[in-house]
């Protein structure tokens, strides 16, 4: 009777392993069929067919969205180590020079909007290589891999900093941000929260509000957001902030609350001259994850 299982039992197809995968990681047909380059109907007949061959339903659909069921969640984790098992072994023979350490520096609000789904996607196609991650300013990080101390840096910087040598990725405004309804922003001398020397959102802050005459005082200093963000909402300070954190308990301010227009400030990264294919493919899969955010 084993030996006959052995025979009868059904081969799952890894293409419809990562449509199922794409499906539970978007919580939509139509969003997943975009990542696999299929139409929906195709996708909606590939777990139709999974879900006939494995006898369960996977899925809990509504009008809006899609949930897996317990079934779901246990062939979930199936599915992504069958995936990245045949990712290894693909890489193994077809992309042997892939292996290795890839050291990446990026200032710690990119480290946590970019690098995990960079990090994700492509563990996924490199499974040999090893990422290393270091946060730090933007000003450090560009210096490290000058020094040959990091293989790729993300960072920020002004748009009169910007070199032909250096990859700019994207531009982003800052906007003054307090918690809502508060009143820090009423206060004098101004409670603000800032980074440390050499971050260019400091920089910026600094420099336009002398030109306003407003007085300020430095509140509260943190390198991370999170810190930022805790003074903010306790509304013992403002802060300076790209737009895209602007969210839940927090508001922007502007000239309405006596504060000045901030300016944008870019995006870049910069490779390590001569970089072996790791890292080139590190730094692919950068850009990818930014022109998502255009």
């Amino acid at each position: 009777m084993n030996m006959m299982l052995r025979h009868v039992l059904p081969m799952l197809e890894l293409d419809v392993l990562r449509t199922f995968v794409a499906i539970a990681e978007t919580g939509n047909f139509t969003t997943a069929a975009e990542a696999v380059y299929r139409t929906p109907s195709a996708v909606s007949m590939q777990i139709k067919k999974l879900e006939e061959t494995l006898g369960a339903t996977l899925f809990l659909r509504d009008a809006r969205s899609v949930s897996l069921t317990p079934k779901g969640e246990i062939l979930l984790v199936y599915a992504r180590r069958m995936i990245a098992l045949n990712n290894e072994t693909v890489t193994r023979f077809l992309l042997p020079d892939m292996n290795g350490v890839v050291r990446v520096g990026a200032p710690e609000d990119l480290g946590e909007r970019i690098l995990p789904e960079v990090l994700r996607k492509f563990a996924e196609c490199y499974p040999n290589v090893t990422v290393d991650v270091m946060i730090g300013t933007s000003s450090v990080m560009r210096k490290r891999v000058e020094e040959h101390r990091l293989d790729i840096a993300i960072y920020n910087c002004f748009h009169k900093e910007a070199t032909r040598e250096n990859e700019i990725l994207m531009e982003e405004k800052l906007v003054w941000v307090g918690t809502r309804n508060g009143s820090a922003h009423l206060r004098n001398p101004l409670p603000v929260s800032m980074w440390e020397e050499g971050c260019v959102w400091r920089q910026d802050a600094t420099e336009r509000l002398a030109t306003i005459g407003r007085d300020f005082r430095i509140a509260f200093l943190s390198a991370h957001t999170t810190g930022q963000k805790a003074a903010i909402i306790a509304d013992l300070a403002v802060a300076p902030l790209p737009r895209y954190l602007v969210q839940g308990e927090l508001t922007e301010l502007g000239p309405a609350e006596g504060l000045p227009e901030l300016g944008s400030y870019l995006i870049g990264m910069c490779v390590e001259e001569n970089a072996a294919a790791p890292v080139l493919a590190v730094a692919d899969h950068v850009r990818t994850a930014f022109r998502s955010l255009l």
